[in-house]
């Protein structure tokens, strides 16, 4: 039910009294001519008007509504809805057809043609229609909806066609735009054309107005110092038939949007301004054959169009927050997920709500050397502004010491006391893993976070059991880390606990819950095969009821394909000469075992230049490892922290160009600082 303020007749029986109100414009058919009738405005047997007394309160304000007597004429047209503030024409009702006995008027469907509306002859009536209308369009949120709302409001009710232009771009906030101000023609409304009981149009008394979209101009440069700017300085609404609005509307709506704009008062020109600045400008229209504005709706248009300006305003303003939260969440959660070696990856977010976009909840994936990868999820407390910031620091400080190559345990050591360092009251959980995809193991270290579930392959869900530990932040704990099995075809399931704990079940109910359903969803994809990631994924949020969402959700899924050890080859090398040459003679080896001899060549060159470099400097040995997958990587680590650098070599030099050789011919390359040393590595596309 609409809150516009209107007076109903009572339908027939058996006829829906159904009327779309405020339809969007759309182009009337070839001669298509509007409805018929006017509304009859009753006389008295003395020829006075209808008493002040029988004026109608507006839908949904409680008042009552009149309807027409039982004993109505039989033959008339379905009675519709009846907007106020459009006059009745004088003069429809001859021979008494809408009196009661006496001479007495009858408010009936009798006298008055259905559908049209009755006027609003009271400022009660107009403070009913505004109180209505300001709450319909503070019922929007975003922009759309408060457009909307004031063109439903307005239209029939108040006018019969109403345009709103909003500046293009709107500006937000305290922010001063730059470059000419532009109007563009955000919506059009109108009364849509009224159809009889048997579907066809009303006989027609007057041309229909031309289609607005068409004969408005959509864009809008509001000329310095022109006739358009003085209205919209001016902010009060003003009749089209002043002299400043007369200059004014030709500039707005363009060259033909003067069609569009009947004589007299039966059009308002309205400033919309926002908190700062005049923002639009919305135009009200009546037909050439209703009655004119009057004064007092100059009064009636200010307050919509300063309702609608500030909500707005409010909207473009909120629309901003909105934005900002989505790109600070965005950028502080992984865009992408790694691909490393001998394993898949999954991940989901989801918010507290709409209107907590941000939290403290995040997840990572960071390749490590050795084709390890670490998966980190954590849980900062809360889900605000704050939270995020934390969390964005923390997830940093994780990246940094996983690229140090540190334990599990010594990084949420290192985690707790950079959160310390960030306030006393800062607190999180958090659990981080190194899956090693050769030797098919995974270790974790917990601080006070769920439990990871991991699936097996033959469809088994198990809770892993890792000790709990403190959370980040408390001071002065040790952090455990356990080693695990991680089989192939396995998936391992991290997450925080918006996913298990709510209002309805505690954290245990939910882990419990959540095993069952990982086991039910690998049933699925049978004993051999195990179920897609990302379905997997989805199937786990399904889990989600309507009173399980009072807290943030990170999801990170690890799928272990791992490396067989047929695809694995290890050696370890002195630091010396030979070392070289040695090398060579094994990569050649490896390579025709796994029937790669195309890459020998390839091979046989980078890896003698990055065994040089290593066996220069070195005095421990050497380390180097082949590794076939879908491309051919090779690592040679030492025990020298310093990490190479491409350089360009001169001409003079005699060295200096073994990493110039590796870029050029390797698909990529990189190295790595751990602990003990750094590793070089390179990759060759197998084909």
């Amino acid at each position: 039910m609409t809150e516009n303020p209107t007076s109903y007749e009572r339908p027939q029986a058996g006829v829906d009294p159904a009327d779309p109100r405020g339809a969007l414009l759309h182009t009337p058919a070839t001669g298509r001519t509007p409805s018929s009738g006017l509304p009859a405005q009753a006389r008295s047997g003395s020829g006075e008007s209808t008493p002040a007394g029988t004026s109608v309160t507006p839908e949904g304000d409680g008042g009552p509504e009149h309807s027409q007597p039982a004993s109505a004429e039989t033959g008339t047209h379905r009675p519709r809805p009846a907007p106020e503030a459009i006059p009745a024409q004088p003069g429809t009702d001859p021979d008494g057809a809408g009196r009661g006995p006496g001479g007495k008027e009858r408010r009936s469907g009798a006298g008055v043609p259905g559908g049209r509306p009755t006027p609003m002859r009271r400022d009660g009536d107009r403070l009913r229609f505004v109180g209505a209308a300001t709450r319909r369009i503070a019922r929007g949120i975003d922009l759309d909806e408060i457009v909307m709302g004031l063109c439903r409001a307005t239209v029939p009710t108040f006018a019969d066609a109403i345009l709103v232009y909003l500046r293009d771009p709107l500006p937000v906030g305290d922010e001063r735009p730059t470059g000419p101000v532009v109007l563009r023609l955000r919506r059009t409304d109108r009364i849509p054309e009224e159809r009889d009981t048997d579907g066809g149009l009303l006989p027609a008394q007057a041309p229909e107005p031309a289609e607005l979209s068409s004969l408005t101009s959509e864009l809008c440069e509001v000329r310095p110092g022109g006739a358009l700017a003085e209205v919209l300085r001016g902010v009060r609404p003003v009749f089209a038939d002043a002299p400043a609005a007369r200059a004014a509307l030709p500039e707005l709506l363009g060259d033909d949007g003067e069609a569009i704009v009947p004589g007299g008062r039966r059009a308002i020109l309205a400033p919309l301004r926002g908190r700062r600045r005049v923002i639009g400008a919305a135009v009200f229209l009546r037909r050439p054959e209703r009655i004119p504005f009057e004064t007092d709706d100059l009064l009636v248009a200010a307050q919509l169009a300063t309702h609608s300006a500030l909500g707005i305003d409010k909207a473009v303003l909120y629309g901003r927050e909105a934005y900002i939260a989505d790109e600070l969440q965005r950028t502080m959660l992984p865009e992408t997920l790694p691909r490393p070696t001998g394993v898949r990856l999954a991940s989901r977010y989801l918010p507290a709500a709409e209107t907590a976009r941000v939290g403290g909840d995040w997840y990572d994936a960071i390749p490590l050397p050795g084709s390890r990868v670490a998966l980190v999820v954590g849980d900062v407390m809360g889900h605000s502004m704050t939270s995020a910031a934390i969390m964005g620091q923390l997830r940093t400080t994780a990246q940094t010491l996983a690229g140090l190559d540190l334990p599990p345990q010594e990084v949420l050591h290192h985690l707790d006391e950079q959160a310390q360092r960030l306030g006393t009251d800062r607190m999180a959980t958090c659990l981080y893993a190194v899956y090693d995809p050769v030797t098919h193991r995974i270790t974790i270290a917990n601080a006070g976070h769920p439990p990871p579930v991991l699936l097996h392959l033959g469809g088994r869900a198990e809770v892993l059991r890792v000790p709990p530990g403190a959370p980040i932040g408390v001071g002065g704990v040790d952090f455990e880390a356990v080693e695990l099995d991680a089989p192939a075809g396995a998936t391992l399931l991290l997450y925080t606990d918006g996913l298990v704990e709510s209002r309805l079940r505690d954290v245990w109910t939910g882990i419990e819950q959540l095993r069952e359903r990982l086991a039910a969803t690998a049933q699925l994809t049978g004993p051999d095969h195990p179920p897609p990631l990302e379905a997997l994924c989805d199937e786990v949020l399904d889990m989600l009821g309507p009173g399980d969402r009072d807290d943030d959700i990170a999801l990170l899924a690890a799928r272990f394909d791992g490396i067989a050890p047929s695809d694995v080859a290890y050696w370890t090398l002195e630091p010396e000469d030979s070392a070289p040459s040695r090398a060579r003679r094994l990569a050649r080896g490896a390579l025709a075992r796994w029937e790669l001899e195309e890459l020998t060549d390839s091979v046989e060159l980078l890896v003698s230049e990055v065994v040089t470099n290593a066996v220069r400097y070195a005095s421990r040995p050497v380390t180097l490892r082949l590794l076939r997958t879908d491309v051919l990587r090779c690592e040679v680590g030492d025990d020298v922290p310093q990490l190479p650098r491409l350089r360009q070599a001169r001409a003079t030099d005699e060295g200096g160009r073994g990493l110039y050789l590796v870029n050029k011919l390797a698909r990529r390359w990189g190295a790595t600082r751990l602990s003990t040393g750094k590793v070089v590595w390179f990759e060759l596309n197998r084909s």
